[in-house]
């Protein structure tokens, strides 16, 4: 199974994602380190990424997820997923559950600014949240709750405890 922790730059998907899979005992993939150099750099310099950016980013993520399920993996994906055309590529083919880390834009800037060692800033949020199409069939959970709170509750509402 993946779990795909899906939400726009800065919604808390890595630290939660580590947490989920840590408890869980799964392996925990991050999306940003699928991003070629050219990705990283526009989006360091506060240029949102285009549909051409991501379809080559998207592709690779996909294809190892398909060859670690081929080996019986559990998978928790943190992905930004922003569109369902994303999320229909991530899943195709793949036993996926959606938790959609919701959060406000001026939290979610607060917690990017605070934040070190990333290289996507406050200036890609708002072309985030321009592309953001909201899932229907995903498990939403307020991502500005403490990052414990926010695994009990994925892993209870998700029987995954």
């Amino acid at each position: 199974m993946i779990l795909l922790l899906m939400g726009v730059t800065g919604s808390g998907k890595t630290t939660i994602g580590t947490l989920v899979a840590g408890r869980l005992g799964w392996i925990f993939l991050d999306a940003d380190d699928f991003h070629s150099a050219a990705n990283k750099a526009k989006m360091h310099s506060g240029i949102p990424l285009n549909d051409d950016d991501r379809r080559p980013w998207l592709a690779a993520i996909h294809e190892e997820l398909v060859r670690r399920t081929g080996r019986a993996e559990n998978i928790v994906l943190a992905c930004s997923a922003l569109k369902q055309w994303y999320r229909e590529i991530l899943s195709a083919g793949l036993d996926m559950k959606i938790v959609y880390l919701k959060d406000t834009f001026e939290d979610l800037e607060r917690r990017i600014e605070h934040r070190q060692g990333h290289f996507a800033g406050t200036g890609i949020l708002p072309g985030q949240f321009a592309d953001l199409e909201e899932p229907r069939n995903a498990l939403v959970v307020d991502a500005s709750q403490p990052p414990d709170r926010v695994v009990n509750e994925i892993l209870g509402r998700l029987d995954l405890s």
